[in-house]
């Protein structure tokens, strides 16, 4: 009897944790403890903000150059402070204004914790925010180097949309950086050219900032976007040949066609010659005809165009376009989930980022077992049947590439 009750107590708390967050981490951690930074920086070649400010119609004071809080991932020795999501919550209060104090940003966290909505309870929220991390705040770092991902979130969106996904690479023996989403005003993203270009210049910016971190290696550089993030990585890679291989999670590079079909709209040096670098696409469930009509222009696809690079499409059949970020799946109500269920959609979005690992194992550490993951049916390599289909298409042309070098 004294042995079946603390199984059932074993039990009850195992359903309680997992009950305390509506994301679970799937996916086994990599070898290394998982160390975290929030560095607020700028970049001085740019100024953003608008001189006059919004709230008050007054000239704006302090600093005028663009805010890029970066918030850093990697692997770690050990030690540092425990995190809860609640962390992350409040990077976002300051990833254009470095003015507030701790106490200021913890009673903003606060108050965007407790605010009532039609997904979820306060309490509801407030287990969310409560639920343990991997990464732990400045952790030691471990001795590198590593590669180098820079994740780009999508339109408006904060560094740490997919704060899950950054921990997992990090365990496995990643750097990885990003800085929230906002346009050339330093506001939230525009969907347009502009708003693109000023997205991909962050990403520029933070690949000549990790030339200061000693564990990087440079010559192993990748770039992973979410939705909008996903076109601007494009436009990244055409003027940066250090950028070595593409992640795209449902990326806006379909949706936008406009900005890289070489139209009168057009970055015009995004070209699929100079976009020669391998890519990994993660689909959303596909539309019908009757949806793409009218909406989608279907006349060019810069995927179809890429001869040069070996290409892995991939489409996950439970995923709508937004479940790819683990914010929006970890504050959605259940009714905001409709043929599949809030765990089919976490389950699908563990496997994305197994298929993002395995991409960048193969193609920036130059792993067989990462190509050979690649290459299989999905179901050889233990995804549920009818979750994911493939469609890989190996690069018909070579270009010559020179040698990437270090520091």
């Amino acid at each position: 009897m004294r042995r079946f009750i603390s199984l059932l107590l074993l039990c009850c708390a195992s359903i309680s944790a997992q009950a305390a967050s509506h994301y679970a981490y799937l996916n086994a951690a990599g070898k290394y403890p998982v160390g975290f930074q929030l560095i607020k920086q700028y970049d001085y070649s740019r100024s953003s903000l608008p001189l006059i400010d919004s709230d008050t119609g007054k000239p704006r004071q302090g600093e005028w150059a663009r805010a890029m809080q970066t918030l850093v991932w990697y692997p770690a020795n050990g030690s540092g402070k425990s995190m809860t999501y609640a962390d992350y919550l409040g990077t976002a209060f300051t990833r254009t204004d470095f003015s507030l104090s701790d106490a200021q940003v913890a009673q903003k966290t606060a108050r965007l914790i407790n605010q009532s909505g039609k997904a979820l309870t306060p309490a509801q929220r407030q287990a969310e925010a409560d639920s343990p991390v991997w990464a732990r705040r400045d952790a030691a770092p471990a001795a590198g180097p590593f590669p180098l991902v820079v994740y780009a979130p999508g339109a408006g969106g904060p560094a740490h949309e997919n704060a899950e996904l950054c921990e997992y690479l990090a365990s496995q023996g990643y750097v990885v950086i990003a800085s929230a989403s906002v346009d050339g005003q330093g506001r939230g993203m525009k969907a347009n050219l502009e708003g693109a270009e000023a997205q991909a210049a962050d990403i520029a910016f933070l690949i000549g900032y990790a030339h200061s971190l000693p564990q990087v290696d440079m010559g192993r550089i990748a770039v992973a976007g979410f939705s909008w993030g996903g076109l601007a990585n494009v436009l990244a890679a055409a003027r940066d040949q250090r950028i070595r291989a593409l992640v795209s999670l449902d990326g806006s590079m379909r949706g936008f066609p406009e900005y890289i079909n070489g139209g009168k709209d057009a970055a015009k040096y995004v070209t699929p010659e100079r976009v020669n670098v391998p890519l990994l696409y993660l689909s959303a469930q596909p539309r019908t005809i009757e949806q793409l009509e009218g909406s989608y222009d279907v006349s060019f696809s810069f995927i179809n165009a890429m001869k040069y690079s070996d290409v892995y499409y991939y489409i996950l059949h439970p995923m709508a376009h937004t479940n790819f970020s683990t914010s929006q799946i970890r504050f959605s109500g259940d009714d905001d989930f409709d043929e599949y269920s809030r765990e089919e959609i976490v389950q699908a979005h563990n496997w994305a980022s197994r298929y993002t690992l395995e991409f960048l194992n193969a193609y920036l550490k130059g792993d067989a077992g990462g190509r050979a993951f690649l290459a299989a049916r999905p179901v050889r390599n233990g995804v549920p049947s009818h979750m994911i289909t493939a469609d890989i298409r190996m690069a018909e042309q070579a270009l010559k590439v020179p040698e990437a070098t270090g520091r």
